[in-house]
């Protein structure tokens, strides 16, 4: 079976647009997901490890525990062994606290590749494979997300581009999410449920084709530890 681990924040994790709710778990993307790969014939666990607010590898002032960075080896220890990583996040870095860009949140994400990869699982444990996604394209903020995201869209400009610059370099799998799907115009940050099927559906594919079959065992550690991973 393969294990993967979705590293998130509040798109992943479900937040309502324009609300405090959550979507119910079959329908967020990560459900969405699992289900379709089982669906047909792959055996996988998806474990979800969202949480809002988290940014790449900066805090956030008002609410601790937000850096990205902060215990995501230990996360890959935990749940080794893991087939694959999936990196969603930089939303977060462009909110009006911040005066990041879209080249600054992609060196974050390379910074998170680089834990995953030097995380201090056992000895025998698969070194997972990465797919970095880019977040959709932010609108104009509304309702409850205006003053935090203020200026949020102008600053992630570049975004996906940024990225997928980062998966090649350091050799991860990209995948963009407005190919796809769009942030929500209820609050111009999350999905809507029609979002989070499409995005599910749409990484159920693209995950069929890196994972493989389930006996196909990635590489583990004690091997070539040093060079660039999948």
């Amino acid at each position: 079976m393969h294990h993967i681990l979705v590293y998130g924040d509040s798109q992943t994790w479900g937040i309502v647009p324009g609300s405090r709710e959550r979507w119910p778990f079959w329908s967020r993307w990560p459900n969405v997901m699992e289900a379709e790969l089982t669906r047909t014939g792959q055996a996988v666990r998806v474990i979800d490890d969202s949480l809002n607010g988290r940014r790449t590898v900066w805090e956030d002032p008002f609410k601790s525990g937000r850096n990205g960075l902060a215990g995501l080896e230990q996360r890959v220890e935990v749940n080794s062994p893991l087939s694959l990583v999936i990196l969603m996040l930089g939303t977060n870095d462009f909110q009006s606290v911040h005066h990041y860009n879209a080249w600054h949140s992609a060196q974050g994400i390379a910074s998170l590749v680089r834990a995953i990869r030097r995380a201090p699982i056992e000895p025998g444990m698969p070194i997972p494979s990465v797919l970095i996604v880019a977040p959709p394209p932010l609108h104009t903020p509304r309702g409850l997300m205006t003053e935090k995201f203020d200026g949020a869209r102008d600053k992630s400009a570049g975004l996906a581009a940024a990225y997928q610059d980062v998966a090649r370099e350091l050799d991860c799998r990209f995948f963009d999410a407005a190919t796809v799907t769009m942030a929500s115009r209820v609050d111009g940050i999350h999905l809507d449920l029609d979002q989070h099927e499409r995005l599910g559906l749409a990484l159920a594919k693209e995950i069929a084709q890196l994972i493989g079959p389930a006996c196909e065992q990635p590489e583990t550690r004690g091997t070539a530890v040093g060079a660039p991973r999948p």
